[in-house]
């Protein structure tokens, strides 16, 4: 069931069989992913995702929450989203046992740093990325804690694999207890720590406030949505440098930088073209960037040493890319 011209998440992409789909709350099901010779997966790290070519065509990105440690089966959650594009819809309705997939990655834009203390918070279906995480956390033997949030407790995915972790696991569903209290979870703002966050945007902006007293870069999160941006620093059009290739494009106010290297005949890997998953970082090599993407950190945007093509423009009248 992979459509060979839709692949575009990876030049590595393989094609691996959904060796189970099980149901783990309402609306969430797992996938269970093997390759069909029994062969050795890709290792990956705690925060993962890995681009998934659906049926229909379309490649979306789910994390990686199953072992680690098993090198011969990934296992990602989806979330079925009724106002979505269609990619959970055909994992929920179409995707079988048997059926084959295409896969790219793993890659991490949400790693685990070392830490002697974690506070992992997590929104619904936020809690994928964070299950390794936690598991990590508690082999390494850290001071780690989980508020974990959802609707309903019956929408609450992956439950049953968090009691063995007693109370430092906090299960808030809504319709008992009410919204997160971040600032009881949390507590006073100390040095040390590291706050792993993911979620909806309205939670994402929440801890984001709550946080701000906090050391810098102790906060981490992830979107599955692109983050709101204003308009672009500047509306005229400017000049990417391909280094490696020799050329030179220009890039319109109505297209992005991706669209325009790749009509010059430049390959670039890409996948989502919002600005969330990470396949298309390219190196900056001069210029100065328009950071528009949900993935660097202020840090990482003010080095301005990378890019992401799909969503990110230019704030200088000519970049220089390592293409």
């Amino acid at each position: 069931m992979v459509n060979a011209d839709a692949v575009t998440a990876t030049a590595t992409t393989v094609t691996l069989r959904v060796a189970a789909k099980t149901p783990e709350a309402d609306d969430v099901v797992s996938l269970t992913l093997t390759h069909p010779d029994g062969r050795r997966l890709p290792d990956w790290t705690p925060g993962s995702h890995i681009d998934l070519v659906l049926p229909n065509g379309v490649t979306r990105q789910y994390s990686l929450c199953g072992d680690r440690w098993d090198a011969y089966t990934y296992r990602v959650g989806v979330l079925r989203e009724p106002d979505g594009r269609g990619g959970s819809a055909d994992v929920h309705d179409v995707l079988r046992p048997g059926d084959l997939v295409g896969v790219g990655g793993p890659r991490n834009n949400f790693p685990l740093v070392p830490s002697e203390r974690y506070l992992f918070v997590a929104g619904g279906i936020g809690i994928t990325p964070l299950l390794p995480m936690i598991h990590q956390a508690d082999l390494l033997g850290a001071d780690w804690r989980l508020l974990y949030g959802g609707r309903r407790r019956a929408s609450m995915a992956f439950l049953d694999e968090l009691v063995g972790y007693g109370d430092r696991v906090h299960v808030v569903p809504q319709d008992e207890r009410g919204l997160l209290d971040l600032a009881e979870f949390l507590g006073d703002p100390r040095v040390g720590g590291r706050i792993y966050c993911c979620g909806p945007a309205p939670l994402l902006a929440a801890i984001e406030s709550a946080c701000m007293p906090w050391p810098a870069h102790t906060l981490r999160t992830e979107r599955f949505v692109a983050q709101e941006r204003g308009a672009p620093v500047r509306d005229l059009p400017f000049e990417v440098e391909l280094a490696r290739a020799g050329a030179t494009v220009t890039v319109t106010p109505a297209m992005s930088v991706l669209d325009a290297v790749q009509a010059a005949g430049v390959d670039v890997l890409s996948s989502c073209r919002q600005g969330t998953c990470g396949t298309c970082e390219t190196t900056v090599v001069a210029g100065e960037p328009d950071h528009r993407d949900s993935i660097l950190t202020d840090a990482e945007r003010a080095a301005g040493d990378c890019m992401f093509p799909c969503v990110s423009r230019a704030c200088s009248d000519r970049l220089v890319l390592d293409l």
